[in-house]
């Protein structure tokens, strides 16, 4: 066990996100340890070598994961030959779950021992993969201050290593050059737009907010606009007035005023970074009723989750329209009695996210079990 390899999977940006700071943390505490598999740029400048890039993974929704089965079953094969091949001394694996799940059932009998670091949120949706990871994983390391009592309750050992937004979050840039980057004002609100990380979620909620931003600009003349970009996503000619923000997204958050956000990890990142926040998402007609049926859960944002409330409005499908968001974040562009309740609701939810230390932690646990595998 002098230099362990660890395969890893992570399909979508937040996974990458995660994995690259996993890979940095068990490095300073290994420095010999070796790693491969799937996953971003992040991840490849930490020092894993790619085999499939996650931008070409990141799919949701259930009739959009069926147009695009032959890739996938393409990929696992090639994911199971390169497992086979590598024999790495544990295999990493980070949300994803559609894939990383039939993943670990295809390779359980190679007797490879698997973690599993951000768990399938199980407890909204689909109770029935507890039994895939009772039976495929060794260890399982959950974010949510909820999710270790739910996991163990059904035979699941997890141990909560806290969330990684309990870790302050770094903005490369300070607000002055925020400002002067943009050509922005302190004086004027500025609306940022979240749309999603995955292409196909770009395509569907950026029409509809910078549509909800132009009927806000009739009421707010001086309204300024920023977009988010996450890495790899590709957008049309934007109105003018609307900045990009594809160096640093984050910064986006950090000095908005109030932003629109399709529900995901970036709607916490809003809550860590007090940034008030109207929440929506709109999938396939299908892959939306499918989910419904599915689900457990009274929200979609996880802010709402935590909290076990409503904390931020939540914009679903039909209900996902200019209107709607334009009624919804306008009060939430000055000092107002809705702001202010938001932002105190997060100051709850931030209380729960545990302690600093988060990828040390889970960095400690990984090698803690692998050196005793190995």
């Amino acid at each position: 066990m002098n230099s362990p390899t660890f395969f890893l999977v992570a399909g979508e940006t937040s996974g990458d996100l995660h994995g690259s700071k996993l890979i940095l943390e068990i490095k300073r505490q290994y420095p010999k340890a070796k790693f491969i598999g799937h996953g971003g740029d992040r991840m490849a400048k930490a020092g894993m070598k790619i085999l499939e890039h996650s931008d070409k993974l990141s799919v949701i929704g259930f009739t959009e994961v069926i147009k695009h089965l032959p890739y996938f079953t393409k990929v696992m094969g090639e994911t199971l030959g390169a497992i086979q091949e590598v024999l790495p001394s544990r295999i990493i694996l980070i949300d994803y779950p559609g894939f990383n799940l039939r993943l670990a059932k295809n390779i359980h009998g190679l007797g490879i021992p698997i973690t599993y670091f951000i768990l399938p949120q199980v407890w909204a949706w689909k109770e029935s993969r507890v039994k895939k990871l009772k039976q495929f994983i060794d260890q399982a390391l959950c974010i949510f201050p909820f999710e270790q009592e739910w996991f163990e309750s059904r035979g699941v050992p997890a141990f909560f290593v806290g969330h990684p937004f309990a870790e302050s979050i770094s903005v490369e840039m300070n607000s002055e050059e925020f400002y002067s980057k943009h050509n922005l004002t302190k004086q004027e609100p500025i609306l940022t737009l979240l749309p999603g990380s995955r292409q196909q979620e770009v395509d569907k909620h950026l029409p509809i907010f910078l549509d909800t931003f132009h009927m806000l600009k009739k009421d707010i003349p001086d309204l300024q606009c920023i977009l988010g970009k996450a890495p790899g996503i590709k957008t049309n000619q934007l109105p003018s007035g609307v900045r990009i923000e594809s160096d640093h997204p984050q910064s986006a958050i950090q000095f908005g005023t109030a932003a629109l956000a399709a529900s995901g990890t970036v709607t916490l990142e809003c809550a860590v970074l007090d940034t008030p926040v109207a929440v929506s998402y709109k999938l396939s007609s299908l892959s939306y009723q499918f989910i419904k049926r599915m689900s457990k859960v009274p929200y979609v944002s996880i802010v709402n989750l935590i909290a076990g409330r409503e904390i931020v409005p939540e914009f679903l499908q039909s209900k996902m329209t200019p209107g709607n968001l334009a009624k919804a974040v306008r009060p939430l562009l000055s000092k107002t009695g809705e702001r202010k309740t938001m932002i105190l609701g997060y100051e709850e939810v931030r209380r729960t996210l545990g302690l600093p230390g988060v990828y040390q932690r889970a960095a400690e646990a990984v090698l803690s079990k692998t050196i005793q595998v190995g």
